[in-house]
């Protein structure tokens, strides 16, 4: 039995998708409310939550593999009970950052969970996905109200990845031999600036998308009171503030574990078009 937690997320629901269509097996998805998953056929839903890890017995029980995205909830609470259950390999999704950013404080806290990880006598395969693509969602509400998108360091292009992407490559760590005991740094296939995906919306609804740059203190606020002024910060450094080669680098870990080369930004914006329209 496979458990995917943060089923109804941008990499969840694409993973359960690609393990049910390659027959791993057992699926089963965790979702705060059953009544609203709409998972695939043939994948049970089940009902918890991981910031409530005593919420997690049922949905634990005959599990052996299991995916988490770090941070959601008490990540040791979490790590021990599925210890207790039994659960021989855990894919944890973590970040780019620890590679890039170990001294920020988001960073710092994803690398303890991964610690945590290998600390916990289970089987663990670490990813480290950048910037998602999803991301550009922040922007949905001003673009269908036709408004203009201002974004800090405009033109400092990152290789976004697709969450499709991360969610192949779990799929492969989950079901294929060879991933236990690995860590991957995962990007899209090419950098790809704010102005960039922007355009790549705009192309994608068939209208113009106004774009403006805007200063780091000016995106500073918005962003505080979402993540908080520390968090703000973090975010604004690795957004663009505070780039290095680390960051920037483009890898090819999702097409050597895949076979498939990585989705670029343009596909994912014509595959969520409506959520701008």
């Amino acid at each position: 039995m496979i458990l995917v937690t943060g089923a109804t997320g941008n990499i969840g629901r694409p993973l359960l998708t690609e393990l049910r269509s390659c027959g791993a097996g057992p699926l089963r998805g965790l979702t705060r409310d059953v009544s609203r998953a709409g998972f695939p056929e043939g994948v049970e839903a089940v009902e918890g939550d991981l910031a409530v890890p005593e919420s997690l017995e049922a949905a634990l029980s005959g599990v052996r593999a299991l995916f988490l995205p770090s941070r959601v909830g008490p990540d040791a609470d979490v790590l021990a009970a599925a210890r207790r259950a039994g659960v021989e390999h855990v894919v944890l999704v973590s970040s780019i950052t620890v590679l890039t950013h170990p001294h920020l404080g988001p960073a710092a806290e994803n690398q303890e969970v991964e610690r945590l990880l290998k600390d916990s006598g289970m089987a663990w395969t670490i990813l480290r996905p950048t910037q998602f693509a999803s991301n550009a969602l922040m922007w949905a509400a001003t673009i269908r109200a036709g408004d203009t998108v201002r974004a800090p360091f405009p033109d400092t292009g990152l290789p976004t990845i697709h969450p499709a992407d991360i969610a192949s490559v779990v799929r492969a760590a989950l079901t294929e031999p060879g991933h236990r005991g690995r860590t991957y740094p995962l990007t899209g296939p090419e950098p790809v600036s704010a102005r960039q995906q922007a355009a790549a919306v705009a192309a994608a609804l068939g209208r113009e998308v106004p774009f403006a740059g805007a200063s780091r203190q000016e995106a500073r606020a918005p962003l505080a009171a979402v993540f908080g002024e520390a968090a703000a910060d973090a975010v604004l450094d690795v957004m663009g503030g505070d780039v290095n080669d680390e960051l920037l680098a483009v890898r090819d870990t999702v097409e050597r574990v895949t076979g498939a080369p990585g989705r670029p930004f343009r596909q994912w914006a014509a595959e969520n078009a409506a959520a701008f329209r």
